[in-house]
């Protein structure tokens, strides 16, 4: 028999796959895309139909001569990668390069990386998936027409380097219309009035007063609590309804790729990007022993909470030997797929739930085992019986006034023996606490009443679990791009990540208002979700891609053409804002220079006042203050004077005390207070035992430099990550992120071509 071959996306997943596929098969990896839109040019023919111009990705050149030299004379070449839109673009681009007389081409769908799946696919592959392909380049058509024609204006309007996203841009609006929402709200005060009470036999509980007359009440202020507390003083406080119920609480479904970030991002503080790259690591395999990679996961990018019979098979059989039958339901559980959903791959779940966490400890790092136990114990859960609950609800009148007091015991744990989804844990009208024995018409002794005054929150501000679940529950984006969107918006200083929460910059609200208005399309939530639907009935043959993309084409031109006449320009022109000089008393105005947003004077040249400038709570823009000069404990790094604290146009910097003779300065913002971050990665350069750290530059940006400088001067531009090359043996890979790609690993060796992939965008 003549050999095969077999192409992956990630070299990861060689090893795996020898292993399985024997001496019959070679097998050679892409390291991701291999062709895309030129980086330099809009790259699309839109007068002929959209038809893109795909080049070589830079660098894949030698990845390419490999793949071509794998092949060789070979007959049967069966494409392997990621079973999803952007797998199916690499498997479509690498028959075209591998394209030649009499050779077949197979596609093959790994949806786990375990012997019985990996055998199963190869013994019955496909053909590749012309609509599935055709979602892809429509997806990444409409990204680019959207990002290399709006961008240019931006670099006009505002300034350059900045970019708009057409998904990017609407999670952007989602936290600036939050942030909004935040400034305008008022708070409203109420009061609340809770009773300790008894009954015949004790422990004393607590009632909440809920209801007057049978309506619901409202508290509004102390005078309005005192005039009901003076009623109820002389009220007699009498149990009217006692409700006993058994409640059940059904299990959770295994996760799909949003809920595994929202659940990771709160139960185990990871990011949406580190997630997928810690899931990534289990779905391509892992060393059990030696020579025994497994993946421990199913495909990871999925939006189905479909389930395998094999797997719930073993599931069951789990939960009888370890939790006995008391444990195991009678049928298996089934979820349902969302309206949406897609359901070509099933839920995220363990490749073989025998596989326990605490068998293969010693196998994983820290990171791949909490998300591993997370995934494991989600799936064995989701099987389990309901847990059940001994709910007890009573209410009791005083008066016209009505107070009720609940709790909740839990009578059988089920699944929760096992797992409890962080959304799981008591709701707000449980109480913990047993209630006493009471019965209808029993008179109650009232120990105290407690007034509480209370006023109302504004809506919370976006974590990252809960703006993954709001792109989600809006359709916005798919699950392999939340990670990427998160990422992205960050990157282009449009939101800060502070103590957990999004806050937009003041850029980010700028470019939030003037794209608003200049492309109420793009920034749509509808639009965009319908779009999305549009990316999902291309993949199922139902619409034509061209179409789709004229359709969308036609509007976008005329925004086009409109918003770079119209739309307003910080550079030249600026902002109006509601505050007027102090020097000359004219209108000041936002204006954008090089260093970033500043106030100036509308009175220009005339008067040229210009300041920083600060948004108060309300959202309102104020000047910002200037800060006296303060000594410090730095010392000048050219003429070893002390430095000393300034405040100049641009925020705070650090000058030296001896100036105008020495005129060293530093710049001061908050990342460059903080002290070097270390990375965990040993400095490369021989003979030298210190360690990677993030440092600043002197004009705020972010670099790696060695922490014995200035004995070793060794330093990076890209985040370097404690990973060895699985391809050279480098000791260690460094963050990228560029257009064509997205977020990447890359190996430090500048000759090595390793790339993986953190996301499939």
């Amino acid at each position: 028999m003549s050999k095969s071959l077999v192409v992956v996306e990630s070299p990861a997943k060689i090893r795996t796959l020898k292993k399985y596929l024997g001496p019959d098969f070679d097998v050679a990896a892409t390291v991701g895309h291999i062709k895309d839109l030129p980086v330099r040019e809009l790259g699309i023919s839109i007068e002929d139909g959209f038809k893109p111009k795909y080049t070589i990705v830079e660098g894949k050149e030698k990845v390419i001569r490999t793949l071509k030299k794998a092949a060789g004379n070979l007959k049967d070449i069966y494409l392997a990668p990621d079973p999803d839109r952007e797998g199916e673009a690499i498997a479509w681009h690498t028959a075209e390069i591998l394209k030649k007389k009499g050779r077949r081409f197979h596609r093959v769908l790994f949806h786990e990386l375990t012997q019985n799946a990996i055998r199963a696919a190869m013994a019955s592959p496909e053909q590749l998936d012309k609509h599935k392909f055709d979602s892809q380049q429509t997806r990444r058509i409409l990204d680019r027409l959207v990002g290399y024609q709006i961008s240019p204006i931006l670099w006009q309007k505002v300034q350059r380097g900045l970019s708009a996203g057409r998904v990017q841009s609407v999670a952007v609006r989602m936290i600036c219309e939050r942030e909004r929402q935040i400034q305008a709200f008022q708070p409203e005060e109420y009061w609340t009035i809770t009773a300790r009470l008894e009954g015949e036999s004790p422990p004393p509980f607590l009632a909440k007063l809920i209801k007057k007359h049978k309506k619901k009440l409202r508290i509004p202020d102390e005078k309005v609590c005192q005039s009901i507390l003076k009623d109820l003083a002389q009220g007699c406080f009498r149990v009217e309804k006692v409700v006993r119920k058994t409640q059940k609480r059904n299990p959770a479904p295994p996760f799909t790729t949003s809920k595994l970030q929202q659940e990771a991002i709160r139960k185990l503080g990871f990011s949406a990007k580190k997630t997928m790259t810690v899931a990534q690591q289990l779905y391509e395999g892992l060393e059990l022993g030696p020579g025994e990679p497994v993946g421990l996961i199913t495909y990871m990018r999925t939006d189905s909470t479909r389930i395998a019979q094999e797997a719930i098979h073993e599931a069951r059989q789990l939960i009888q030997e370890d939790f006995g039958p008391d444990y195991l339901p009678d049928k298996p559980h089934v979820f349902k797929n969302k309206k949406k959903a897609q359901d070509a791959h099933e839920a995220i779940r363990p490749t073989s739930v025998f596989r326990k966490p605490k068998d293969i400890t010693r196998f994983l790092s820290k990171d791949q085992l909490a998300l591993y136990e997370l995934i494991w114990k989600r799936f064995v859960a989701c099987q389990m019986k309901s847990a059940l609950f001994d709910q007890t609800s009573i209410s009791i009148s005083a008066g016209p006034y009505i107070f009720q007091a609940s709790g909740s015991v839990m009578r059988f744990p089920g699944f929760m023996a096992l797992y409890t989804s962080s959304n799981e844990g008591q709701s707000q009208s449980e109480n913990k606490e047993s209630l006493p024995v009471l019965s209808e018409g029993m008179v109650l002794k009232c120990h105290e009443l407690e007034p509480k005054q209370h006023f109302t929150q504004p809506p919370p501000r976006f974590s990252e679990a809960s703006l993954v679940k709001e792109l989600e529950e809006n359709g916005i984006g798919r699950p392999s791009t939340y990670a990427t969107i998160l990422t992205t918006i960050r990157e282009k200083r449009y939101v800060n990540l502070v103590k957990g929460f999004f806050r937009p910059s003041e850029l980010g609200f700028i470019v939030n208002d003037l794209l608003i208005e200049s492309f109420p399309d793009i920034l749509n939530v509808d639009f965009t979700a319908r779009m999305e639907d549009d990316l999902d009935k291309i993949e199922e043959g139902d619409i034509d891609s061209v179409a789709v993309l004229e359709d969308f084409y036609r509007s976008f031109k005329n925004d086009l053409e409109r918003a770079a006449k119209e739309m307003q320009s910080v550079k030249r022109n600026g902002l109006a804002v509601d505050l007027n000089c102090p020097t000359c008393h004219q209108p000041l105005r936002i204006k954008a220079g090089k260093n970033g947003l500043f106030l100036a004077c509308s009175g220009y040249p005339n008067c040229n006042f210009t300041c920083n400038y600060i948004r108060n709570e309300k959202g309102q823009i104020e000047i910002e203050q200037p800060v006296a000069e303060q000594p410090t404990n730095e010392i000048c790094e050219k003429c070893g004077s002390p430095m000393v604290q300034k405040q100049g146009r641009f925020g705070p910097f650090l000058a030296c005390s001896t100036y105008p003779d020495c005129k060293q300065t530093r710049s001061l913002t908050a990342k460059t207070r903080s002290k070097p971050e270390p990375t965990g990665v040993k400095c490369p350069e021989k003979g030298c035992d210190g360690e990677l750290v993030a440092r600043r530059s002197k004009r705020g940006k972010l670099f790696y430099g060695c922490s014995r400088y200035p004995r070793c001067t060794f330093a990076l531009w890209h985040k370097p990550v404690p990973q060895s090359c699985p391809e050279c043996g480098a000791p260690f890979l460094v963050e990228h992120s560029t257009k064509k790609e997205g977020p990447h690993l890359r190996c430090f060796n500048k000759e090595c071509a390793y790339k993986q992939l953190l996301n499939n965008q």
